[in-house]
């Protein structure tokens, strides 16, 4: 008589083999929300909630930028550029406790490589000379429309700076105009440029764009922007702006 065959052993659960199902973890929320990187990311700094709001509200119909943070002081925006990595603020410059020409000096010299465009009255405010010192890369009149605004923050975001022949050389022959302060900074020389070079620094001091000035150099445009960048770099500029306040330091352009 035959035996019945044995059973199979039972197979025993190992640590590899757990004997109930394992519902994996959840993965973890995504941002709520989420700043594409292709927006520019702005913070808004300015004493008055008026100003900011007017702003916030422009930006926030416009596809391609986004306010990411409001401080009422200077030192919030040097914190909110830290927090959001913000790549432009509009700053106010009077402002209470950190003003924005120290501010605009905390976010241009640190890591984050945030720009800075100077919001200001043109008329009265003669701190500007010192915050384009500080590295602001441009600067916005408060009357301004919101479209040009808009336009100067996109300038400011691309690399660029605003430099424009009217406004801006009108601001900075006012300020060079000026005695400086014991306190300012000392005066930057422009030795190791080539004459090329330095004709180019002097269109660029009269506030001509590049294309006005390949017309008067009668070179290409190609051209004019590879004597500005190298104009940036024997100079140790941040950009354009910079380039316009050693051209006027040098005595290369008149403040007449």
């Amino acid at each position: 008589m035959t035996e019945p065959a044995a059973a199979p052993p039972t197979e025993q659960p190992t640590a590899e083999q757990p004997t109930g199902s394992v519902t994996p973890d959840p993965a973890p929320d995504p941002d709520p929300d989420p700043v594409p990187d292709a927006l520019v990311r702005v913070v808004l700094a300015d004493d008055q909630p008026l100003v900011r709001t007017a702003l916030r509200m422009v930006m926030t119909d416009t596809p391609d930028l986004v306010v990411v943070g409001e401080a009422a002081n200077g030192a919030e925006a040097v914190r909110l550029v830290e927090e959001t990595g913000a790549d432009v603020v509009v700053m106010d410059l009077r402002m209470p406790g950190t003003d924005g020409i120290e501010a605009t000096r905390l976010v241009t010299s640190g890591p984050t490589g945030a720009r800075v465009v100077v919001l200001t009255t043109f008329d009265d405010d003669d701190h500007v000379y010192g915050a384009l010192h500080a590295g602001a890369s441009g600067f916005l009149v408060k009357d301004m429309a919101l479209d040009d605004i808009l336009a100067a923050v996109r300038v400011v975001a691309s690399g660029d700076a605003l430099i424009a022949p009217g406004v801006t050389r009108r601001l900075i022959k006012e300020f060079t105009d000026r005695p400086r302060r014991p306190s300012a900074p000392p005066r930057r020389g422009t030795e190791g440029i080539t004459d090329r070079e330095r004709e180019v620094l002097t269109l660029v001091g009269r506030g001509l764009s590049n294309t006005e000035i390949a017309a008067e150099l009668h070179i290409s445009i190609a051209t004019a922007k590879t004597y500005l960048t190298r104009l940036l770099a024997k100079l140790d500029a941040r950009d354009r702006v910079q380039l316009v306040i050693i051209a006027y330091e040098a005595g290369l352009v008149s403040a007449a």
